[in-house]
């Protein structure tokens, strides 16, 4: 049988220092020389994953923003866009509000990726406004009044807080739309204390995403092995063949695995997908 593997980012591929180490580099530029059919699926923009994947020729769209876009990683170049629905964007904005916090807000204006802000409140939203800052991030938009961000296509509202306050936005959120949004609640790993709510289109989800690649680019019919650390990746983990677990990945997670293997920092991901890609191979000879 042939197989398609797709790969979470960070806690996963990547090391702890949010970098693919140079050792999976290799590997993996070498396998997709060989053909490889592989790909990622992250909370991430394509403006960040291309930085890390420098070099490397996917030949498959990746998922951006937990499914809310499926792109090229060379041109950024948007196949799918999965907003959320205008009035939906409005409601949310006024419960943050509400709840004294300020969101991030990543959109689409037609011609190019944006992420507005204003008011920065905490350390925790400093932290992100300045990581993006000073990786010249362009999507990057100071706005005095961030309602104007409605005008684009919003595919996600991040509020960075702590977890008490997080978790009772999130709740109030999904009472008012909790068919019509996905939702997810995590510590930022790489700035520890800080707490982010991510808000999305029902659609945005890497498992809706995948789907839609195996459809779209001659898959179906592969087996799909999916490789992820945190909650974010249970529908994805749901609904493939082979969902495989990284050592350091929740203990929710790892409840919906077929296997567990090393942690991220041991390039655990791209030494299973060497050894199973060796195999399959020596079998369909």
């Amino acid at each position: 049988m042939n197989t398609v593997y797709i790969s979470d980012m960070d806690g996963t591929l990547l090391t702890d220092a949010a970098t693919l180490s140079p050792f999976s580099k290799s590997i993996l530029r070498e396998l997709l020389q060989d053909g490889l059919p592989f790909t990622v699926a992250s909370a991430r923009s394509v403006v960040s994953m291309r930085a890390m994947l420098q070099g490397l020729k996917l030949r498959l769209p990746i998922v951006e923003f937990n499914g809310a876009f499926i792109s090229d990683l060379e041109s950024g170049r948007h196949e799918i866009i999965n907003s959320i629905e205008p009035g939906i964007v409005e409601n949310v904005y006024r419960l943050i509000g509400d709840f004294d916090c300020v969101p991030f807000i990543s959109s689409f204006n037609g011609t190019e990726d944006c992420t507005y802000y204003k008011d920065i409140i905490n350390d925790g939203m400093e932290w992100y406004l300045n990581d993006r800052l000073s990786n010249k991030d362009k999507r990057w938009r100071a706005a005095e009044d961030l309602t104007h961000a409605f005008n684009d296509r919003v595919v996600c509202l991040t509020v960075v807080g702590c977890p008490d306050v997080l978790l009772e936005l999130e709740a109030a959120i999904r009472e008012q739309h909790a068919e019509r949004v996905e939702t997810h609640h995590f510590e930022n790993r790489y700035s520890p204390g800080w707490y982010w709510l991510t808000i999305h289109d029902y659609r945005a989800t890497k498992a809706r995403a995948i789907q839609v690649l195996l459809e779209s680019y001659g898959l179906k019919g592969h087996e799909v092995v999916v490789f992820g650390d945190h909650n974010n990746d249970i529908k994805m983990f749901q609904m493939a063949g082979r969902a495989v677990a990284v050592a350091n990945a929740t203990a929710e997670l790892k409840r919906h695995a077929t296997e567990v293997i090393g942690c991220n920092e041991d390039d655990s991901v791209m030494k299973y997908i060497r050894d199973d890609w060796a195999g399959s191979r020596r079998a369909r000879t």
